[in-house]
């Protein structure tokens, strides 16, 4: 074990010297932090949420500042400041990355990770590992471990030591009773920090300065080996090496890292911090996610230009080290012309399996085995494979034209996005138009307006039902998505919770509803009297009744496997199906109001007395527009962006359903548009 790094000392200076810095900048508006200035800022101005970015290039002029200094919520990007904390243990000998953890069921906590789903009580990692599951799978019980091992309190004081007073770990993962800093992990939750002091740990950590050279390197590769492709990778061409590590909860979106350039040397620290997000989907191309990326493109595009690994022009050869699109090319280009193929993969980076190809193909063709590939090793390859299906030789493309299908006619529905449509009359649910609208396909959250319709039967025989007092279990608070914010032990009534379900699309809240009603079998009985009961818990018995009401709905293609939406097998609807449950639904008064209510403020008590406010906002952006009055809206990565919409014209009312469109933005669209056709078409 070493003793303490001599380099500690003065990273205390890390943050003095990058706000210094930042006011050189600022004073000077070099001319690489005005273009930043002017292709980034925009893009902050029109997102909708909060951000907090800091840019610096590590390897030449140019930065770029915007709220940098502001505390903001972290998600899973604490894990990165902990990493840090535990590796400087591990150098003043306090730690040993080889001492063994066992992993206990008390352990086990939701969320992101492979130690919770696939690993067994009982088993034995070493501490490295629980890093590296940590860093790459941002697992949460494997971040957990690590607290446990080197303190919950040794992030905030190893931060503190740096100079960075605002990086704080709260709280162990899923367990905010264990929080050291009650009053921050009420407002930030698991951890805090600004992007510049985000900026300046990357910063030490790129010059090997917070911690043994050793430790930094290692650090580096935890960081290298990040999975998650959704937010600054995504903006940065392919192949582009990043050290980094995000986060995510429902109204945050975080990602910092060190990117670097194609020449050797060039690197930039980047750190952007959203809260408060308008779109809070858990989709790749969310909002959030898009802002990230966008971000880190431009600050990489801003840097580098047009750059290549070998400078401004193409480069002559390709060895060891090198990355990009060319080596994706030649691994592709291996695996289809060499037997037996190597099966390398195609990620741009040439490593030690692609130089061993390399050389297994030179000396196959009598060339010097050098692992090189240069002229020669090229013209042995021959045209290379440039994507994963292979396109036909130029002269075939040129001449082979695709025949064209006939000319779009002027009649008929407008082209939509959706993979599945219906548009029926509010009154009886009769089909006006549709396509695929037969079909079952995944729902998301459109799920909850059966929820919430059983309920709603429920209470046809007890008067009192939404007066009931809905408390939540861990269960319910630790459903994943979208959610109505209530935590365990917390109470509201069942009718002010149900606003909870429909308007931010609460997940909680739908478990929440199934624990509590589906325990309550002579009220199940009462308004079920079909029923044949098999379920054992109340979640599940509460699901039985969805499927129960769906049969008495004649939801023929329809069958409910949870009641909120999040994917399972079989868990799917017919967009006709659908239009039958909204046609059903706005006609109870309670839920005709609560699915038309575009915002709601509820008080909720929490188990030992105490009450806070929560406020909640529909989710449906038709309401913002005359003549429309709800119904919900659903989006998953199976299901797509879906919506049941009601629609007024004079005396008419109608449904449309939609399922599967592109986008958010382009639900909203469809919508729209086959609404404005029917009423042209069918006044």
């Amino acid at each position: 074990m070493q003793g303490h790094h001599p380099k500690h000392a003065i990273a205390g200076m890390f943050l003095a010297a990058f706000l210094l810095a930042s006011v050189v900048s600022a004073q000077t508006k070099n001319d690489t932090s005005s273009q930043l200035a002017n292709l980034i800022q925009p893009l902050i101005d029109r997102h909708q949420g909060d951000v907090g970015v800091a840019i610096k290039n590590l390897s030449g002029p140019g930065e770029f500042r915007h709220r940098d200094d502001q505390p903001m919520a972290t998600a899973s990007l604490i894990k990165l400041p902990l990493m840090v904390a535990t590796y400087q243990m591990v150098d003043q000998g306090d730690l040993d990355l080889s001492q063994m953890i066992e992993l206990t069921a008390d352990d086990k906590v939701a969320g992101s990770g492979i130690l919770t789903p696939h690993f067994s009580p009982g088993v034995k990692l070493p501490l490295v590992d629980a890093i590296r599951l940590m860093i790459r799978y941002s697992d949460n019980t494997a971040t957990n471990l690590v607290a446990e091992q080197a303190g919950l309190s040794a992030t905030a004081q190893s931060m503190e030591k740096l100079g960075l007073v605002h990086t704080k770990l709260h709280s162990k993962l899923y367990n905010r009773d264990s929080s050291i800093y009650p009053e921050r992990s009420q407002r930030f939750g698991i951890g805090s920090t600004s992007a510049a002091e985000m900026i300046c740990l990357l910063q030490g950590l790129h010059e090997r300065r917070i911690a043994s050279e050793a430790s930094c390197e290692a650090m580096i590769g935890h960081l290298l080996s990040c999975e998650n492709q959704d937010k600054m990778p995504a903006g940065l061409p392919p192949g582009t090496k990043i050290a980094h590590k995000t986060g995510a909860i429902t109204r945050v979106r975080t990602d910092a890292g060190i990117v670097y350039g194609p020449k050797p040397g060039q690197a930039f620290a980047i750190c952007i911090l959203t809260e408060n997000n308008e779109d809070r989907r858990w989709f790749a191309d969310s909002a959030p996610n898009r802002l990230i990326a966008s971000i880190a493109g431009q600050a990489y595009d801003t840097f580098y230009g047009n750059e290549s690994t070998g400078g401004n022009e193409a480069p002559k050869e390709l060895k060891s080290g090198a990355f990009g699109k060319l080596v994706e090319s030649l691994q592709r280009t291996l695996n289809a012309r060499m037997t037996p193929s190597p099966g390398l993969s195609v990620d741009g980076d040439f490593g030690p399996n692609t130089e061993a190809a390399v050389v297994r193909f030179q000396e196959s063709k009598q060339l010097e085995p050098s692992g090189v590939v240069d002229k020669a090793t090229f013209e042995a390859l021959g045209t290379l494979i440039d994507q994963d299906d292979p396109v036909d030789p130029p002269e075939a493309l040129n001449q082979n034209w695709p025949k064209k299908s006939a000319a779009d006619q002027l009649d008929g529905v407008p082209f939509v996005t959706a993979k599945a449509w219906v548009i029926v009359d509010a009154e009886n649910a009769n089909v006006i138009a549709g396509e695929n609208h037969q079909a079952a396909r995944p729902m998301a959250s459109t799920t909850k307006l059966m929820t919430a319709m059983v309920l709603s039967e429920l209470a046809k025989h007890d008067a009192d039902l939404w007066q009931q007092t809905i408390t939540f279990s861990q269960r319910a608070d630790e459903t994943k998505g979208s959610t109505a914010a209530v935590r365990a032990g917390e109470s509201l009534s069942a009718g002010e919770l149900i606003y909870g379900l429909m308007l931010p699309s609460g997940n909680d809240a739908s478990v929440a509803f199934a624990e509590h009603f589906g325990g309550q079998q002579a009220l199940l009985a009462k308004a079920f009297p079909e029923a044949q009961w098999t379920s054992q818990s109340d979640h599940d018995r509460f699901v039985e009744a969805m499927n129960h009401l769906a049969s008495r709905l004649e939801m023929k293609h329809t069958r409910f496997v949870n009641p909120h939406g999040l994917t399972e097998p079989d868990h799917a609807a017919s967009a006709t199906d659908l239009a039958k449950l909204a046609v059903a639904a706005i006609k109870r008064p309670v839920l005709q109001k609560v699915v038309a209510t575009p915002q709601y403020g509820v008080t909720v008590t929490g188990n030992s007395g105490y009450q806070r406010n929560l406020a909640w906002y529909n989710t449906n952006r038709l309401l913002k527009i005359d003549g429309y009055q709800g119904v919900k809206t659903g989006t998953t990565g199976a299901a797509g962006a879906c919506l049941i919409a009601k629609g007024s014209r004079g005396e008419k009312s109608r449904i449309v359903v939609v399922l599967g469109s592109a986008s958010s933005d382009s639900r909203y669209a469809d919508t729209r548009n086959l609404f404005r056709w029917s009423w042209n078409q069918h006044p």
